[in-house]
Parts: structure tokens; C-alpha cells; sequence
């Protein structure tokens, strides 16, 4: 199949998924949790047959400013604010007393963000100095760099992609970023790398039994390596779906973050990886023309 007929269809699907991301981004933001801002913590437990759902239910018609509702072992609930002072936390408490029959306060205090600012910022160092480490070793392994070049920026494609959703997310659906969604963010980097680095090792081998124009062997590679990629994503898609609902509302944005993440990653390896190296490999062979005239 020649897939890469319609590279310039996947280069318009991605630059509208980057518009949109910058958008979302730009106009809302991404909602942070407790984890990011600090704020109030207060450990409750209930007796009876109470979910999470009701317990925000409860406390959402009494209009309280919540951040998440967490299960803490039996009977247990964490109830997540932005600070509260003691008068404002003994209304929850009440709030909640009027609606079940025992109530008992476990525990209550103000904590400050989890991850500060001077974390973020050794974090976009960390993931900087990585990509720049990714992107040698693929070349060298390569032997070029456009090899490098075009996992790094199909990585950084998912990685944004994956934050312009959650500003979406965030602004419709009151989803969070906190540190679920970071766990997700970096699980999405390396596996977009990873399946990057199979299509591409089926074109160096390919190229090694006799190769031949890089637009044939990439469709070739494509076509050899397509099934495999869907199977394995299909594997970890049905997995996640199933945790998204099952799981509970704990850990339903996480879900949702890998599942993105993991859709981004099949899409990007094949249709964003793929076509920028066959685009750079045409950008160098026009370059060499050129300077030979």
C-alpha cells in the first residue's frame, strides 16, 4: 500500500490537533490538582454503603469548592479542597452529618503543593536533556539524524496533543492534572518512541536487503509492521477502556490520559514519525542538488 500518498493528509490531521491543543491551552489552561497548588486535605469515614459519586454529590449541592474525593480503606474518604479555614472545614463536616448517619473525622490539614516550581522546572530539564539523548542514540543507531529528528518531534507531537486534550477536558469536564496525569504524560513519551523505533528498524532492514527509494521501503515497512503495532495498541486500548470503566472515578482522568496517549502513539509512529523522515530525506536530497549546481 502507498502510504505515503497521503502524507500531507496526516501532516493537515496533526496540525489541526495542534491548533485545537494550542487553543485549549491558551484560552483555559490546564486545571490544576492539590498536587500542583496545595490546599486542604480532610479524611472522613462513613458507615454504610456510600461511593465516592455520593459523597461529591452531597457536597457539591451544599456548593463546596472540591477539588477530588478519594477512597481511603474502609469506610474512608479524603475530600480534597482548596485551603479551607477550621469554620469552613466544620460545614463539610456537618454538611456531610446531615446526609449519613455517622460521621467521624479522621483527620484534617492545609498542605502545600506537591510539586513546586522549582520541580516542574528540573522536570522539562530532565525530559530536555532525555530527548536530546533519545534523539543521538536513534541517530547514531540510524546513522542519521533525520532519524533522530523525526521520533523527537513525533514525541513532542503526543506529548502536547496529550496536554491541549486535557485543557479541553479540564475546561468541560472539571479534569485535573496532577500526579497521575504525569505518570501518563511520560508513559506516553516512551511509548512513542518505542513504536517509532519498530517502524524504523524494519526500514534499516529492509535497506540492508537491498533497500532501494526510502518512499518504497517506507510503505513497504508500514505495511509489514502495521498489524503488529494495531495488535499491540489494540491489547493495551481494551485494557485501559475496561480500567476507565471499572476503575472508579480514583483514577478514571489517569485512564483517560493513557488512553489518549496510547491512541497518539499508534497514530503518530506511521503517520507523523514516518512521513517527517521521508519529508527530511527529500529536503536533503534537494539541498545536495542544489549545491552541487
Amino acid at each position: 500500500m502507498n502510504w505515503m500518498k497521503y502524507k500531507l493528509l496526516y501532516f493537515a490531521i496533526s496540525l489541526t490537533m495542534i491548533v485545537i491543543s494550542i487553543y485549549g491551552l491558551s484560552t483555559w489552561g490546564l486545571k490544576l490538582g492539590v498536587d500542583f497548588t496545595g490546599g486542604s486535605v480532610l479524611e472522613v469515614k462513613i458507615s454504610g454503603d456510600v461511593s465516592t459519586e455520593d459523597v461529591k454529590k452531597v457536597l457539591n449541592e451544599s456548593e463546596f469548592d472540591l477539588t477530588s474525593v478519594l477512597i481511603s480503606g474502609d469506610d474512608g474518604f479524603i475530600v480534597k479542597t482548596p485551603p479551607l479555614d477550621a469554620g469552613e472545614k466544620n460545614k463539610i463536616v456537618e454538611a456531610l452529618n446531615q446526609s449519613y448517619d455517622e460521621v467521624v473525622e479522621l483527620r484534617y490539614e492545609i498542605v502545600g503543593p506537591a510539586i513546586g516550581p522549582e520541580l516542574v522546572k528540573k522536570t522539562i530539564y530532565a525530559i530536555a536533556i532525555a530527548a536530546g539523548a533519545i534523539l543521538l542514540w536513534i541517530a547514531y543507531q540510524f546513522k542519521s539524524i533525520k532519524y533522530g529528528a523525526s521520533a523527537i518531534l513525533a514525541m513532542f507531537h503526543d506529548s502536547f496533543i496529550l496536554l491541549g486534550s486535557f485543557a479541553l477536558l479540564g475546561h468541560f469536564y472539571g479534569a485535573e492534572v496532577d500526579f497521575l496525569f504525569v505518570t501518563a504524560l511520560l508513559t506516553t513519551l516512551s511509548f512513542s518512541v518505542h513504536d517509532t523505533i519498530v517502524v524504523f528498524d524494519r526500514i534499516r532492514e529492509i535497506n540492508k536487503r537491498g533497500g532501494g527509494d526510502l518512499v518504497d521501503v517506507t510503505n513497504r515497512a508500514l505495511t509489514e509492521t502495521m498489524v503488529r503495532s494495531l495488535n499491540n495498541s489494540f491489547t493495551i486500548i481494551f485494557m485501559l477502556v475496561a480500567l476507565l470503566l471499572l476503575g472508579g472515578s480514583t483514577i478514571k482522568w489517569f485512564a483517560v490520559a493513557l488512553l489518549i496517549g496510547t491512541i497518539l502513539g499508534t497514530y503518530s509512529s506511521p503517520f507523523v514519525a514516518t512521513p517527517l523522515l521521508v519529508t527530511f530525506d527529500n529536503m536533503g536530497k534537494k539541498i545536495r542538488e542544489r549545491m552541487k549546481k
